[in-house]
């Protein structure tokens, strides 16, 4: 999802589409995957379905590889829950503010920086204490989705 959401988000506001994933729960196969095995999307296409994933990197095969990945996971570990919320929260490593990883959440719902010499400061004490931050940000080679959810945290703080 460190990819796949950052790009979709890209897209749909490139297409004037504004579509907020934070409001959707979202099961990353790949963090049950990498909680139980450590491995790569092929590996673990042969470990739980043993096959050998033909077409690797293409839409379709690791969408496919995907679905079926989950299928097995939930048949394999009786732990889990085949429930959306359930799988979310599960794969849920650390709650990111924006798609990037840029920002994140602390345990009390702060967002803090996730990079740079900013990183694990509260947001809005950088933005209150050094304003030229969020132009710097703003101006940079920052996704749109990073751009959007800064400009949201300083807005809430007028």
């Amino acid at each position: 999802m460190k990819f796949d959401i950052p790009l979709l988000s890209e897209e749909f506001m490139r297409a004037g589409v504004d579509f907020d994933f934070r409001k959707r729960k979202l099961v990353d196969v790949q963090n049950i995957f990498h909680k139980m095995e450590q491995r790569t999307l092929v590996a673990a296409y042969r470990f739980y379905c043993d096959k050998d994933l033909e077409q690797a990197h293409s839409a379709e095969a690791d969408t496919m590889a995907t679905y079926e990945v989950l299928m097995a996971q939930l048949d394999r570990y009786p732990q889990l829950e085949n429930d959306v919320r359930f799988l979310a929260d599960f794969t849920t490593k650390t709650k990111f503010a924006d798609y990037a990883g840029r920002m994140i959440y602390d345990d009390n719902g702060e967002a803090l920086f996730n990079f740079g010499k900013h990183k694990g400061r509260p947001v809005k004490e950088v933005l209150a204490k050094e304003p030229s931050y969020y132009s710097w940000m703003m101006n940079g080679d920052f996704t749109q989705d990073t751009k959007k959810v800064l400009t949201e945290i300083k807005l809430s703080m007028k």
